[in-house]
C-alpha cells in the first residue's frame, strides 16, 4: 500500500472524535436531555422507540434490500406531531455520514433535531442507515464476522445502497425525493447524482459540510498517523470491519496519543476544527450510542481521494486488478459537472471545519460554475465545523429553516 493511503484511518478518527469537546458557551445550563426516560437501550428497541416515538411522532422501523443482498434498516416518520389530515406530504430522505448512524439526527430536543423539524413542517421524513452501521449489520447470506461482509466501500453506497432507499421510498410515496445529506452523505449523492443516478427520482438536495475533494484535509495528527501506518492496514488490524470501539483501533490511538505535539483531549479541534455550538448533554449521548462500524475498504478508499486529488471509483492498486473491475488500468472518475445543471441544490459549509476545508468546498463549487443560478443556493457559516451541522443547538435557526424553504418552493 502506498504510504498516502495510510492516512485512510484518519478520516475515521476524525469521525470517531468528531463531538468530544462541546464548547463551554452550550453548556449543561442548557439543560440535560437524554432519550426521554428510556428504559432500554436503541440495541434492544430500535431508534424509533428510543428516540422518536417518545417524543409523540409516529415512527416506523423499515427494512430494505440492497441488490447486492444487504439488509438496511430505515426510519420513517410520516407527519409531524400535529395530524396532517390526510393531506400529502413530500418525501425528504435523511443520510448520514460515515462512522455514525440516523441517530445522530436525533439526539437534540425535537425543536433542533433536522428530522423532526421538518416532520413538523409538513413532510414525510425518511431516515437512512447504512450498511454495517448496528441496526444494517445483516445479509441474506453473509454474516458479519465474515471478512466477506466488509468487501465494500462507498462506490458500493453509490451503486447499491443509495438505490435501494431512494426506490423503496419512490415506491412508497409516488413523489419525487428531497434529499439531505451530511459529510460522506454528501460525497455518494453528489458520485451518484454525476451518473445519472436517482435523478429522476429526485426532486432537490440540500448537502451540509459537504466531503468532496479532501486536498487539505491535512492536520498535524494526519502526519503523525500517517508516520505511523506501516504495511497493509488490513494487516495491522486484522480486520476487514473497522470497529472505532475495537482494542486494535484504540490501541492504535493510544499510540499516536504518546507522540509530542498530539493533545488527544483536544482531537476534535485539533481534526475537525473547533465546533461552536453543541451542548454537552448531546455529546453525552453522542458518545453512547456513536460510533458505528464501517469497513475498512471504505476508509482506504477515502483516503485515496486525499493521495489522487480526483473522486474516482475504488483503486485496487494494481493495474491488472483495475482492468479486471473497469477495462481500464485507471479507476473511472465521478465528473462532479455532469450532475443536471437545473437541480436544485443548497450547500452549507463551515469556516471552521477541517475535514470539509474551505478551499476543497471551493474546489467542488467550481464543479457548479455552469449550474442554473437560480437552482444553487450557498451558504458559509464562519462559526462551524464539521458536527454544528447535525448537533449544533442553533443549526435551526442558521441552516434547517434554509433547508425548510428550500423543499417548499419544489412544491
Amino acid at each position: 500500500m502506498a504510504p498516502n493511503l495510510r492516512v485512510s484511518l484518519v478520516i475515521g478518527f476524525c469521525v470517531l472524535v468528531l463531538v468530544v469537546q462541546p464548547s463551554p458557551a452550550y453548556g449543561s445550563s442548557r439543560g440535560s436531555f437524554s432519550l426521554a426516560g428510556a428504559s432500554r437501550s436503541p440495541e434492544e428497541i430500535g431508534i424509533c422507540a428510543s428516540s422518536v416515538t417518545v417524543w409523540g411522532y409516529k415512527c416506523q422501523e423499515i427494512e430494505v434490500r440492497t441488490k447486492d443482498g444487504y439488509i438496511l434498516n430505515m426510519q420513517r416518520i410520516p407527519e409531524g406531531r400535529v395530524p396532517s389530515g390526510g393531506k400529502k406530504r413530500q418525501p425528504v430522505l435523511v443520510q448520514h455520514g460515515v462512522l455514525v448512524d440516523g441517530m445522530t439526527w436525533l439526539l437534540n430536543p425535537p425543536e433542533q433535531n433536522l428530522p423532526m423539524i421538518l416532520a413538523d413542517q409538513g413532510f414525510d421524513v425518511w431516515i437512512a442507515n447504512t450498511r454495517g452501521t448496528r441496526f444494517s449489520r445483516r445479509h441474506v447470506s453473509l454474516d458479519p464476522i465474515q471478512p466477506e461482509f466488509w468487501n465494500w466501500s462507498w462506490d458500493e453506497l453509490v451503486a447499491y445502497d443509495l438505490p435501494a432507499v431512494f426506490d423503496y421510498v419512490y415506491s412508497q410515496t409516488g413523489q419525487k425525493i428531497n434529499y439531505v445529506g451530511h459529510s460522506l452523505g454528501t460525497l455518494i449523492a453528489l458520485a451518484s447524482f454525476s451518473e445519472g443516478l436517482q435523478v429522476e427520482k429526485l426532486k432537490s438536495a440540500a448537502l451540509l459540510s459537504p466531503i468532496a475533494y479532501l486536498s487539505y484535509m491535512n492536520t498535524a495528527l494526519a502526519v503523525v498517523a500517517a508516520k505511523a501506518f506501516v504495511g497493509e492496514i488490513t494487516t495491522l488490524f486484522g480486520l476487514a470491519e473497522f470497529n472505532p470501539r475495537g482494542k486494535p483501533v484504540s490501541n492504535f490511538l493510544k499510540t499516536l496519543c504518546t507522540n509530542p505535539g498530539v493533545d488527544c483531549y483536544d482531537l476534535l479541534s485539533s481534526l475537525t476544527g473547533k465546533n461552536c455550538c453543541l451542548n454537552a448533554s448531546t455529546v453525552d449521548l453522542f458518545l453512547k450510542n456513536e460510533p458505528q462500524s464501517t469497513s475498512t475498504k471504505n476508509l482506504v478508499h477515502l483516503a485515496q481521494i486525499i493521495r489522487d486529488r480526483v473522486i474516482a471509483k475504488y483503486n485496487y492498486g494494481r493495474p491488472d486488478y483495475n482492468l479486471m473491475h473497469y477495462g481500464n488500468i485507471w479507476p473511472p472518475v465521478y465528473n462532479i459537472s455532469n450532475i443536471p445543471h437545473d437541480l436544485p441544490i443548497f450547500i452549507s459549509y463551515g469556516g471552521k471545519d477541517a475535514l470539509s476545508d474551505v478551499r476543497d468546498v471551493q474546489e467542488l463549487l467550481d464543479r457548479f460554475k455552469y449550474h442554473d443560478g437560480d437552482k444553487l443556493s450557498v451558504q458559509y457559516i464562519k462559526d462551524y465545523a464539521h458536527a454544528d451541522f447535525i448537533m449544533g443547538v442553533n443549526a435551526k435557526d442558521i441552516v434547517y429553516n434554509q433547508v425548510v424553504a428550500l423543499f417548499k418552493r419544489q412544491h
